[in-house]
């Protein structure tokens, strides 16, 4: 059954907060060169339809106004 791999995040026009205060700890921590830090999530689902991810994405997994998502498709060994 194939395993789907859902990304999603901000839009890149929108501030992330979490993102920006995880920044500023890595600063604090001496990790001075990191920037542009952005937080999101990933979901893992196993489907007999892949194709339906999108829609998936569309209705529940993300909110198009606000975030992106990136779908990858993966056959689960068995």
């Amino acid at each position: 059954m194939p395993k789907i791999t859902v990304t999603v995040t901000l839009k890149p026009s929108l501030l992330d907060a979490q993102g920006r205060t995880i920044q500023e700890a890595l600063h604090s921590l001496g990790y001075t060169d990191v920037q542009n830090v952005r937080v999101g999530k990933v979901i893992e689902l196993e489907t007999q339809t892949p194709a339906d991810a999108t829609a998936m994405c569309e209705k529940l997994l993300a909110n198009p106004v606000m975030e992106s998502y990136r779908i990858e498709v993966a056959e689960v060994e068995e």
